[in-house]
């Protein structure tokens, strides 16, 4: 082979142009713009997903609870009492939770807890991830009376 090939063929395998690489930033950047924002949808809603499943876990074991100490914990008392004993309720059997802690909503907040409720025995509530009553999408509470 000559000198002149060899250094041509050298040129060629040293790797991408300048050009290349830009269009390839930009094609990355046009993906991650229309991608991007449907991640972020997906992820609002798994959240709230998760804290409605939670509001039922709750609630199971709050049956649970009942069966046992024969009423729901009151609105003092908490959902604490699911996984210590409030000192007055002599059939309590608990810890009721397996990890025995209450868990937080996906948002990082306590659950809500009145009993009675105003919606039935108890009522069980996030306020989502503004952590204000109210809001839309994200923000929004999820509720132990109303199912979505």
């Amino acid at each position: 082979m000559l000198p002149q090939q060899r250094s041509k063929l050298e040129r060629k395998s040293r790797g991408f142009t300048l050009v290349e690489l830009l269009v390839v930033l930009a094609i990355l950047g046009l993906l991650a713009g229309l991608v991007g924002p449907q991640v972020m949808k997906f992820l609002g809603s798994s959240k709230t997903k998760t804290a409605a499943l939670q509001i039922e876990d709750l609630s199971a074991t709050l049956d649970l609870y009942r069966l046992e100490v024969g009423r729901y914990p009151s609105t003092s008392e908490g959902l604490e009492a699911l996984v210590s004993d409030p000192g007055n309720a002599p059939n309590w059997n608990g810890p009721y939770l397996r990890k025995a802690q209450v868990p937080d909503d996906p948002w990082g907040n306590d659950y809500q807890y009145r009993s009675p409720g105003q919606h039935g025995p108890y009522d069980i509530w996030s306020l989502g991830a503004d952590g204000q009553e109210g809001g839309e999408g994200e923000d929004r509470d999820i509720t132990s009376w109303e199912r979505s």
